[in-house]
């Protein structure tokens, strides 16, 4: 099996690549936003995953193991085969894969080609609990995560509750799921005995930050 592949970019297509090592050209599947950090004719290293099946050998290519992580995670879900994975990874950060999970927002999903309301549905559920969690090297590396954000700490059943007061309270003023959950979940973890009205509004200045 081949689990990492170093080599000069040969080619790239609009799903897939060619690494030419030693002479030698692998043609390598990825998502788009893997094939957008490649150039021709430059050195690069991808990690592999090699699918076997009964008439054809193929590869899949990541630049970071947390990609590669999620990939399989995608896969195992029924429904999900390599092309639909690549598909919600080309879309879909790691990071905001997780988030997406964390938040139950299905919605998000239905942005990758090949998933429908059904599948999106089934990705949520079958994933809560799942999450790939990335290591800190590998969020330096790939610049998923701005240098001042934090991931949020790990919540009691208290602040559970309070979190998805907040996040609904922010969904009624008219933001996705998604955003209140980033916003909400951050300021839950950093202001643990804040009443309600002070965590929305400090969710609220979170989003104030962002847009300045």
């Amino acid at each position: 099996m081949i689990a990492k592949l170093t080599g000069i970019v040969d080619s790239i297509y609009e799903e897939s690549c060619i690494i030419d090592v030693g002479g030698v050209g692998y043609l390598v599947f990825a998502s788009s936003r893997t094939l957008s950090k490649l150039k021709n004719s430059e050195k690069t290293t991808l990690y592999i995953e090699t699918v076997v099946r009964e008439d054809s050998i193929s590869l899949f290519g990541f630049t970071d193991t947390y990609e590669k992580e999620w990939f399989l995670t995608l896969t195992k879900v029924q429904g999900v085969g390599s092309k639909v994975a690549l598909s919600i990874l080309s879309v879909l950060t790691p990071l905001q894969l997780a988030a997406a999970v964390s938040a139950q927002d299905k919605n998000i999903f239905l942005r990758a080609s090949g998933v429908g309301p059904k599948l999106a549905s089934r990705l949520i559920t079958e994933l809560k609990g799942k999450i790939v969690t990335p290591q800190a090297a590998d969020i330096r590396s790939t610049n998923t995560l701005p240098d001042d954000e934090s991931t949020p700490s790990v919540l009691n059943n208290t602040q559970n509750d309070e979190l998805e007061d907040v996040i609904s309270a922010l969904i009624n003023l008219g933001y996705q799921r998604i955003e209140a959950y980033q916003a909400a979940s951050k300021v839950c973890a950093l202001h643990p005995n804040q009443s309600l009205s002070e965590l929305i509004r400090l969710s609220l200045k979170e989003f104030a930050r962002k847009d300045i």
